[in-house]
């Protein structure tokens, strides 16, 4: 019988299952953050976290080098990435589950990244931190050893299983579109009210607004399948998911979209990795306020 492979999701249940496994090699990854306060997503791993977990930085592994021009979180190096999770002992079939502390928004970064350099066995923790606390699962302090330096993973760098676009693509499409752009900030951020992260107030012309949130029941969970798909499709329209581009402030929160898009079984969007910091940071990219 074919071993279970989670893509998507993962139940804390599943997940407990799977790390009691002698069978089944798996890797779990806290990346916990505050964009407030870079400092705090580690220090509350090394207070607590599921159990042999390890921590990945948003700002230091899973973003790369900023320039000034292309936004707050651009993509990593990619064979820099494959290298680090190698370090963690991820091998090609190792099956990974990331989560957070924080409704998946920074698990469904890691969760994208993965995808991106091939990975495929990769899943979000449904509830993150506070699931697996609700579910009377243990949780340990300190910091999880990495694996020895010959003793780590074999993963290799495959052919991305995620598309992307860039911002000269989404400046011609203002003039011929063809494809949809869904902003994943909140509505205020989205219509340039409150903004307080990026210099410049607005969004993309042209984009609509799906707030990230939207995409969880209370209890901090994915809303079902079913229900996302009815809420995207509200929301896409007429156009097929894989002409839709996820954006947000920097790359990150759009990932989470990408995810329910996944869930929802409507696959294909791609990232604009840049997106609103870097399309801001140039004056001669044209700017929308308002609804839309």
């Amino acid at each position: 019988m074919p071993q279970a492979v989670w893509t998507t999701l993962i139940s804390c249940a599943d997940l407990h299952a799977l790390r009691q496994d002698p069978g089944r090699h798996s890797v779990l990854i806290d990346c916990s953050f505050d964009l407030t306060d870079p400092a705090a997503g580690r220090e509350a791993y090394h207070q607590s976290h599921l159990p042999g977990a390890f921590y990945l930085h948003l700002d230091n592994e899973l973003s790369g080098e900023k320039t000034g021009s292309n936004g707050r979180h651009p993509l990593p190096d990619a064979d820099a990435l494959t290298a680090r999770l190698r370090a963690l002992g991820v091998n090609d079939d190792t099956q990974v589950v990331v989560y957070d502390a924080q409704g998946g928004m920074y698990a469904a970064r890691a969760w994208w990244l993965l995808r991106w350099i091939g990975h495929q066995a990769v899943a979000v923790l449904d509830g993150g931190k506070q699931a697996w606390v609700a579910a009377g699962l243990p949780l340990e302090s300190g910091t999880t050893p990495e694996p020895e330096a010959l003793a780590g993973g074999n993963l290799t760098r495959r052919p991305s299983l995620v598309g992307t676009v860039d911002a000269d693509t989404l400046m011609a499409n203002l003039q011929s579109p063809t494809r949809l752009v869904v902003d994943a900030r909140a509505p205020d951020r989205f219509r340039g009210e409150n903004e307080t992260l990026d210099p410049v107030g607005g969004h993309i012309p042209g984009a609509v607004n799906r707030c990230f949130k939207d995409n969880l029941q209370p209890d901090g969970r994915f809303k079902p399948a079913e229900a996302l798909r009815g809420e995207f499709g509200g929301v896409l329209g007429a156009t097929p998911a894989e002409r839709a581009v996820m954006q947000c402030g920097s790359g990150v929160t759009a990932c989470h979209n990408l995810l329910a898009l996944e869930v929802a079984g409507l696959p294909g969007a791609a990232l604009y990795p840049g997106s609103w910091s870097e399309w801001c940071a140039d004056p001669a990219r044209p700017v929308a306020t308002g609804d839309r």
